[in-house]
């Protein structure tokens, strides 16, 4: 992507993120997307140079050079639920508006819309009540077991019986929900959008990818760490006690 020759449409497409800074300057990234940023900024009296600069510094990594296996499992909890939990209800409202307006603007030639869309509302009502069953019930335990860990004393017995029955719980809805969000890529055709695709119909595809990729990373560091980890801590202390 080149920022200072490319179209702004089709550096919206490259990186659903420009559309955050194109929105902030007041820039129409979708009905006037065939632009060049210097075209656009030239009406306003904008610093073009600052918004490639901006585009520019969006962050390169994503996070896999993290060594979240040495994290305490407390830490990795809070990062869990601060990180991937907000991810998902800041981005789940965003992305219903879009497959709402979608629908009702491309269905009728793309009926394929539809299924989208009653899939991801599926699965967004589906974690949501997913996300608080981990919140309220089986992180608060795993940060229990955490805390007496450290000051060597005893843990309640929990309300589940042991925290395997509740991680069984979440690893299956995890299941169901990469079942879910591969169907939608299937639909989607790996997210590739039309040829008679607008602006939004790129970014809300776009959006569903990284939501997608979100989620992988989400549950990874839930069933290959966080999970593991926590059926292990509570045998140790069947053992101690």
């Amino acid at each position: 992507m080149n920022t200072q020759t490319d179209f702004i449409g089709d550096i919206v497409a490259a990186d659903f993120r420009t559309a955050a800074i194109f929105k902030k300057y007041g820039i129409d990234f979708c009905c006037k997307g065939g632009r060049t940023i210097e075209e656009a900024c030239s009406p306003k009296s904008l610093d073009k140079d600052q918004i490639y600069s901006d585009i520019e510094n969006l962050p390169k990594t994503d996070g896999n050079s993290i060594d979240f296996n040495s994290w305490p499992l407390d830490l990795l909890a809070d990062y869990v639920e601060k990180t991937h939990h907000r991810y998902v209800e800041e981005k789940t409202p965003v992305l219903q508006q879009f497959l709402d307006k979608l629908c009702k603007v491309h269905g009728g030639a793309h009926p394929e819309l539809f299924e989208i869309r009653d899939l991801f509302f599926a699965s967004a009502q589906d974690l949501a009540a997913h996300m608080k069953k981990e919140e309220l019930i089986l992180f608060p335990f795993v940060k229990n077991m955490v805390k007496a860990k450290i000051s060597n004393e005893a843990i309640q017995q929990p309300h589940f019986g042991t925290v395997e029955n509740p991680v069984n719980m979440m690893k299956h809805e995890h299941t169901v929900e990469g079942e879910r969000l591969r169907k939608i890529a299937d639909l989607t055709n790996e997210y590739t959008p039309p040829a008679d695709a607008c602006n939004t119909y790129k970014v809300t595809f776009a959006m569903l990818q990284d939501f997608e990729n979100d989620l992988h990373k989400h549950i990874h560091l839930e069933n290959n760490i966080l999970f593991p980890k926590a059926i292990q801590l509570e045998k140790e202390f069947s053992v101690e006690h």
